[in-house]
């Protein structure tokens, strides 16, 4: 999974989604549409920029009827051959993310358990289901597990 926001990056980026970023001052701003099923979509891309007082990526999506924000973006999967690109950010054992597909399509995931992004799919309820297989290419593991204390020695 790539974490920065190089003019590599988004070029990648570009490439997937059909079309070119474009700086905008602050931010790469990509615009792009499916006319044949009326969907479009602004995607902005703001690199390394002032969250509240620490500094973090910052992707905004844009549809017709929504606006999905994901701060302290940490990451991205490009998906060629499904023409998506995957936004994440982890906090705490937890992972949201923006999926951008080529065709103006976007979906949001939020405070998804890491723990599920891994292991075996059909244990889960199928909505929860779709979240991880979506998120499980992301290569979020599982969490490693927590060491016992070992308790003192009666005597």
């Amino acid at each position: 999974m790539n974490s920065t926001f190089t003019a590599k990056d988004i070029r990648s980026i570009g490439s997937v989604l059909g079309v070119q970023g474009k700086w905008k001052g602050n931010n790469y701003r990509f615009e792009f549409a499916n006319t044949g099923d009326r969907r479009q979509m602004a995607l902005e891309i703001y690199p390394d920029i002032l969250i509240g007082k620490k500094k973090g990526h910052l992707v905004s999506a844009y549809t017709h009827n929504t606006h999905f924000q994901l701060h302290f973006c940490d990451g991205y999967v490009v998906s060629t051959d499904v023409g998506e690109v995957t936004f994440v950010s982890r906090s705490k054992g937890k992972v949201s993310a923006i999926v951008t597909e080529r065709e103006g399509g976007c979906t949001f995931y939020a405070n998804v358990d890491e723990r599920i992004l891994s292991g075996d799919f059909r244990m889960l309820a199928v909505d929860v289901m779709l979240a991880g297989i979506a998120l499980s290419l992301t290569g979020a593991a599982a969490p490693a597990p927590k060491k016992k204390k070992k308790s003192p020695r009666k005597r």
